[in-house]
């Protein structure tokens, strides 16, 4: 499945619910933060030592993944009530980085 796949899923789901209305710029933004407040509180208060091993604990590693899905859907639908294109803006964004942030000479 592509990207594009995925948001047309997204969108389907979001149509057959009627749920367009509630689907602002505002509202996703909004809905994004709660998730990715609910993916942080996951990790909130373990060790760096136990967030490296999150799939250890398979109730912690099905909480994750499931937050990880969340924010990415949140994140899709948002782009695409803005008209950005994710794809596209990510690599962008590396591109700046690659100017802002270059990687050292390093020799073997």
């Amino acid at each position: 499945m592509t990207l594009d796949d995925l948001n047309q899923r997204l969108r389907d789901f979001a149509a057959a619910r009627a749920w367009e209305p509630f689907h602002t710029p505002k509202n996703l933004v909004m809905a994004l933060s709660g998730e990715v407040g609910e993916l942080t509180s996951l990790f909130q208060w373990l060790t760096p030592e136990e967030s490296a091993k999150w799939r250890s604990d398979p109730e912690l590693a099905h909480n994750v993944v499931d937050e990880i899905a969340d924010v990415t859907l949140y994140l899709l639908q948002l782009a695409n009530s803005l008209g950005v294109d994710l794809i596209e803006a990510a690599n962008a964004k590396i591109d700046r980085n690659e100017h802002r942030f270059p990687a050292p000479d390093v020799k073997p």
